[in-house]
This record gives C-alpha cells, sequence and structure tokens, in this order.
C-alpha cells in the first residue's frame, strides 16, 4: 500500500498555523506575568512589542504586526516611564483582540456598530432541558433576539419582573413546577402590561391545550415542530405586543410616550432612587405662544411643528431618557442620572436648535419660527409624590414664561449628595487575555456609563475565595465565571456562592467551551443566571451583560 502523502502547501499552512498558536501562546504567557506585576518599565513593553511585529509578519499575521508597530511609534524605548498594569491593559487591548481573533478564526468579524444594540427583543425561556435551552439561544440569536433563560420556577418569576421581557416562553414540564402553574403566576403580576406567553410542550394533548388558552397563553407550540414555523409563531406574538404598545402608551401624532406611561416610568424611577440614590430630573415644556402658530400658520402647521420638536428631543436625548406628550403642547421628560444642571444644558441645547429651524408657511416662501420655555426639577428625597412634583416642575415654567419666555428655569434646592450605583465585577478565568479582554469590553460599554465599576481579575476559583473581596460590601456583584479551571473548576465556585447567607447579591454568568448539555443544565439549576459559550462575540455579550445589570438591585 502507498504512503500517503500531504501536499506541500497543506504542510505550509499547518506549520503556519503552529507558529500562530505558539506566538499567541507566548503573549499569553507574558501578560500573565505582568498582571501580577505592580509595574513594567517602558523599555520591556517596547521590546515585547518589536518581538511580536518581527514574529507576526514572518508568519502572516499583518493586523497583529501593524498594531504592533502602532503601539511602538507611541513610545521611546529609551523613556524610563513606568507602566501600571492597568494602563498595560488598556494599551495592549487592540493587539489582545486581534489575537483573540486569530485563535478563534471560524467566528464574523467584530462588527463595530452598535445600532440596535439595546432594541433587541428579550425573550425570557422558562426550562430546563437545556439542550433545547442551547438550540434556541443559537436559531433566535442568529435572528437578533436574545433569549435568557430560567431552569426553575422561582427563578423564572424574579427574572420576569427584573428582565421585563418581550415574550416568554413556558415549559410545561419544569424539575420543580407545572408550567401552568408559572403562567397563572405570571399572568397575576402582569396586570394592564401585555406580555406574550408562548406554552411550549411535548404534551399534543387537547386537555392540555384548552388548559393554556384558558389560563391565559397566547399561543401553545407542540415541540419538536418545524423551526420556520416556530420562528413566525414567535415573531408574530412580538409584533402583536410593539402593535399594542404602540396603541396605548404612545402618542398618535408624535409617536413619544403619553401620559399612561407617565405614572409607572416616575414609579420605576422612584424605586431606583430609594434603592441606589440614582439622581433623576424632572422637566416640564411648553412650547411657546403654539395657540397663535396654529391660528396664523394652520392646524396642520402646528402638527409639523409638533412633530418635528418630539423628534430632535428623540434625537438628543439618551436611550434611558423618558419623553412623555403631556398635554397638546406641552411635553415631560424624565431624565434618570441627571442633575437639575445637567438637564438644564441639555434642555439649552435643544432650545437653541429649535428656535433657529424654520417651518413652512401655509403661504409660498414663508417660513416662520418657534421656542419653548421650560421649568426643571430634581426630584428630592422628602417629595416623592407625583402629582406635587409635577406641580413644582410647573411653578419653574410659569416662572421662565412670566420672564421672557424661550428660557429654561431650575427649580431652587437645597446642594444634595448622590451616590451613583455601584456594581462590582468579578471576572474568573485562568486566560489573561479573556480577562483583559471582558475588563475592557465592560468598563467601555455604554450600559455602564452611569455606574461606579469595581472590576477585580482572578485566574482561578481558588484566588476569588481566598481574596475574600466578594464578601466586602453590600453592594451588587456581577460575577463572570470560567467553567473550566485548575485548582476550583466554576461550578465549584457557583456552588459555593449560592450557599452563602448573602447569595442574593450576586448575579453569574458562566463562560465556557464545553458543550455537554450537562454541564450547562447544572450550572442554570445551581443558580447561574445566563451563560455564554466560547468563543463569544464581544456585542453578544455586552448586550447579555447589559440585561443582567439591568436585574441587579
Amino acid at each position: 500500500m502507498k504512503r500517503r502523502t500531504v501536499p506541500a502547501f497543506q504542510s505550509r499552512r499547518r506549520s503556519m498555523n503552529n507558529y500562530k498558536q505558539e506566538l499567541i501562546r507566548s503573549v499569553r504567557k507574558k501578560l500573565e506575568t505582568w498582571l501580577y506585576q505592580e509595574s513594567i518599565r517602558q523599555n520591556e513593553l517596547v521590546q515585547f512589542l518589536h518581538s511580536i511585529s518581527q514574529t507576526a509578519a514572518v508568519i502572516g499575521l499583518d493586523r497583529a504586526c501593524d498594531m504592533a508597530q502602532s503601539l511602538m511609534s507611541q513610545m521611546n524605548e529609551n523613556d524610563e516611564k513606568e507602566w501600571t498594569k492597568e494602563s498595560i491593559q488598556e494599551l495592549l487591548n487592540p493587539l489582545i483582540s486581534i489575537f483573540y481573533y486569530e485563535e478563534y478564526p471560524e467566528l464574523n468579524e467584530v462588527i463595530e456598530q452598535k445600532e440596535g444594540l439595546y432594541d433587541k427583543k428579550l425573550i425570557l425561556l422558562i426550562d430546563d432541558d437545556s439542550s433545547f435551552i442551547m438550540f434556541l439561544k443559537d436559531v433566535l440569536g442568529e435572528i437578533g433576539w436574545v433569549v435568557m433563560a430560567a431552569a426553575d420556577s422561582d427563578r423564572a418569576l424574579h427574572s420576569y419582573y427584573d428582565l421585563r421581557p418581550d415574550c416568554v416562553m413556558i415549559a410545561t414540564h419544569i424539575q420543580d413546577n407545572n408550567g401552568l402553574d408559572v403562567l397563572v403566576a405570571l399572568k397575576e403580576g402582569m396586570r394592564q402590561q401585555f406580555v406574550p406567553t408562548i406554552i411550549i410542550t411535548r404534551d399534543p394533548s387537547k386537555e392540555t391545550r384548552v388548559k393554556s388558552y384558558r389560563l391565559g397563553a397566547d399561543d401553545y407550540i407542540p415541540v419538536p415542530c418545524e423551526m420556520d414555523e416556530f420562528i413566525v409563531r414567535v415573531n408574530r406574538q412580538l409584533e402583536r405586543k410593539q402593535a399594542i404598545d404602540d396603541v396605548m402608551l404612545l402618542d398618535e401624532l408624535t409617536r413619544v410616550y403619553n401620559r399612561k406611561y407617565l405614572q409607572p416610568s416616575f414609579e420605576r424611577m422612584v424605586s431606583q432612587f430609594k434603592r441606589r440614590k440614582v439622581v433623576f430630573s424632572m422637566a416640564l415644556i411648553d412650547l411657546d405662544c403654539f395657540k397663535q402658530v396654529n391660528e396664523k400658520h394652520g392646524h396642520m402647521a402646528g402638527d409639523h411643528v409638533l412633530v418635528n420638536f418630539a423628534r430632535m428631543v428623540k434625537n438628543t436625548l439618551r436611550q434611558s431618557d423618558i419623553i412623555i406628550r403631556y398635554g397638546s403642547d406641552e411635553f415631560l421628560l424624565l431624565l434618570p442620572g441627571a442633575q437639575a444642571k445637567d438637564a438644564k444644558q441639555v434642555l439649552d441645547r435643544i432650545r437653541l436648535s429649535f428656535s433657529q429651524e424654520k417651518f413652512a408657511d401655509v403661504r409660498p416662501d414663508q417660513t416662520f419660527q418657534c421656542t419653548f420655555s421650560a421649568g426643571v426639577h430634581e426630584i428630592q428625597e422628602d417629595e416623592l409624590d407625583l402629582k406635587r412634583n409635577i406641580e413644582i416642575v410647573g411653578q419653574a415654567l410659569y416662572e421662565a414664561k412670566q420672564e421672557g419666555r424661550n428660557m429654561v428655569k431650575i427649580v431652587p434646592v437645597n446642594n444634595i449628595i448622590y451616590h451613583q450605583k455601584h456594581i462590582h465585577v468579578g471576572i474568573v478565568d485562568d486566560d489573561p487575555i479573556i480577562r483583559t479582554m471582558l475588563t475592557d469590553i465592560i468598563r467601555k460599554s455604554k450600559l455602564t456609563d452611569d455606574i461606579i465599576l469595581d472590576i477585580q481579575t482572578f485566574k482561578d476559583g481558588m484566588e476569588f475565595f481566598e481574596s475574600n473581596w466578594y464578601g466586602e460590601s453590600a453592594e451588587p456583584y456581577l460575577i463572570i465565571l470560567d467553567g473550566m479551571m485548575p485548582r476550583m473548576d466554576g461550578i465549584e465556585v457557583l456552588q459555593k456562592l449560592r450557599e452563602l447567607s448573602f447569595q442574593e447579591r450576586f448575579t453569574i454568568m458562566m463562560l465556557t467551551s464545553r458543550k455537554s448539555d450537562q454541564d450547562i443544565s447544572r450550572a442554570l439549576l445551581l443558580g447561574a443566571d445566563d451563560y455564554m459559550t466560547k468563543p463569544f462575540k464581544p456585542l453578544e455579550l455586552e448586550t447579555r451583560i447589559g440585561h443582567l445589570i439591568k436585574r441587579m438591585k
């Protein structure tokens, strides 16, 4: 029998891949060493980058070579500067990201544009079948939906209230409860809010189907079923929710929220204020002399002014800010995380832009301009009644009108020091590249803009517990655990955390390279709040962490 030979080009490609992996191991080893030093001399850093650029050029890692040279150009080898481990991480993160994707070449290119990051539909799946959970997360994730799983009924109910999902899927048989009992509990808590619920079952009987509908299920899907049909039926429920939300909560003309949305939004911000001391401000806006606009230029022109004003405000505000059409020409804003002076700056910026906007008159070639006045009030701890706060901010608006219009007035209040929300983030992973990337993703995320972060990294579970860092504060902790680590496995860390008397402080995400259904199922049953498999996409990771942060008390 002839000996099978390997074509020369395949042999060369394998050799190059081996060289790439060796370089990545070298980078990982150096990074591991540096992250445990207090400082690193600049000449060491320059030599390291020089070595990478030369090796990367030879073995075909052109992006890594270019990045290393770019970083070197920012420094002088003879400079005696000392770099801290934090500054090293920040400097090297672009290079580390390149090596991460070289190690996992099957990943798609990282998405830089983040449009839609906050608008993805969130589906809560209540099921303890890890195979089905993994399958749905993958399939629905490709569509752009985010699936968060809960494996037991108690955690499912908490997740519903914390996550505020767009749709809930419930398996009829869960380890500790009947899925229909969970459905009843959810329906009792939904009140006037519409969130579609879908029963997923392997029981095709008419009795179960009828009972599901009688208890309030919006759809009933026997599995297995064709996936294209499954997706269409879920999407139909999401579209129903969107349509109902639009009708019930949005003003028909301006497409901003109507007054029905004010009370629950204000109560939610008051709750955050009480629990986390997250300051927020209220603003009341009134278009100046708007009655004259309608009389002089016509109601169609007046409607055009309202629509353009609402659009301008929405485009200026942050995602978390809320604009409500409060009256015919009045708008009320709720601005979480903003003190009165910050809110005034934003409104003054909008006011100047709006006053320069030209609107078409009914007469040909004629235009007119509009202005607005506003009052701003920073909500105080001793007055949390909605009606009273509207009266207070209304007084400031009245003063702005009396003093000549086209201005923003602040309600004078005592100077009170508020504390921003604190979250402690623990990253427990034996790979320094992963630790560095996760730190950078979380620190730079828009989702953590108004949060004070304490990020700590640990190379294994034993180091994490020996530090006692996890027990030093009563504030919330987000713990990101690698599934496989030396000395103490991620599952062991999860189990020990959930056995603590103060375990409710911890929101836990598992990162795993394992494909074993049993490992993921066990993690969810032990109390993991979410999981991701490596290699992960930073945008997806950031989105999922954002949903977890929302639920943290």
